[in-house]
């Protein structure tokens, strides 16, 4: 339970209902940031705002998963009021008070750090992460699916990076008939791509594997299909890139090439907001109370 623990759960999106569903179950007193506009009420949750939260009760504040702007503006979809954090209202919370975030970037790393609190990235854990690949993939499918005039069987796709993502993704497409490269960077992964019966290439050799692409899918967060990749495509060729954002992708010269290019980091909060809610709401209750025990024996 999480009795007498004071949470402010900040911004966010349809993934955050089943956060907030899960908390009230295990009664923590729940300060709703950013939801004005939500008609759902939740027994033991209060809607506010920034400036009407008792910053110095907070035992955690929970941020969405993309957590802030690199402003400092946290996103949220019901809400029309802009929802700001800053430093300073982090230095008001007590010295134990976690902040917890799906990623972060360098503003609420700073902001953190300025305010000498704890930040947990979610995303940053396997679980999570692999829970979470498995929303994204089905979506993925989905939207291949709806833009292109092809089925996937038989169909070449090449997805790039190997990580907790690229393998669901290469694992399914493969399963569903299509013929699976993946572009990685180090000799282990071509090991596994082997093993796994898939085409492996070296990412430093990608503009020689696009040739044939029906669909590209990238899951690295660096700028890896550039223009000189884009321009070796095929015109019919989808590009799918879900890293997070700006993506891995050169969507202007995609655009000018006349190559539809789709960013589409979130996927699992826009095809399966309740089973991805779900996932992080499981993995955040525990670390919530673990924390909490943590704090009961520290101040016995």
């Amino acid at each position: 339970m999480l009795t007498n623990q004071h949470i402010a759960i900040i911004g966010g999106d349809a993934r955050q209902l089943e956060i907030i569903r899960k908390l009230t179950e295990l009664n923590a007193d729940l300060y709703l940031i950013g939801f004005d506009q939500l008609d759902h009420g939740f027994t033991g949750a209060t809607k506010c705002t920034m400036d009407e939260v008792k910053l110095s009760t907070l035992n955690a504040i929970i941020l969405p998963v993309g957590g802030t702007t690199i402003e400092g503006e946290v996103d949220t979809i019901f809400s029309n009021e802009k929802v700001m954090l800053t430093a300073d209202q982090l230095k008001q919370t007590p010295s134990h008070c976690t902040i917890y975030s799906g990623i972060s970037n360098s503003c609420l790393n700073q902001m953190v750090k300025e305010a000498s609190r704890t930040l947990v990235c979610l995303f940053e854990r396997d679980d999570v992460a692999i829970y979470n690949s498995i929303p994204t993939v089905e979506g993925t499918v989905m939207m291949v699916i709806q833009h292109t005039d092809i089925t996937i069987h038989q169909s070449n796709i090449a997805v790039l990076g190997l990580g907790r993502v690229g393998m669901s993704v290469a694992r399914t497409f493969a399963a569903l008939g299509a013929n699976v490269s993946v572009g990685v960077r180090k000799p282990e992964h071509i090991a596994r791509i082997t093993e796994m019966g898939l085409k492996p290439f070296y990412l430093s050799d990608l503009v020689d594997n696009v040739s044939d692409l029906d669909v590209c899918i990238n899951t690295i967060p660096a700028q890896i299909v550039t223009s000189q990749v884009i321009a070796k495509m095929p015109s019919h060729t989808l590009v799918i890139d879900l890293a997070s954002k700006p993506g891995g992708t050169d969507f202007r010269y995609a655009e000018k090439r006349g190559i539809k290019a789709l960013l589409a980091p979130g996927l699992p909060g826009i095809v399966a907001p309740k089973t991805a809610g779900k996932i992080i709401a499981n993995v955040l209750t525990q670390l919530l109370i673990e924390q909490s025990h943590k704090g009961k024996e520290n101040n016995p």
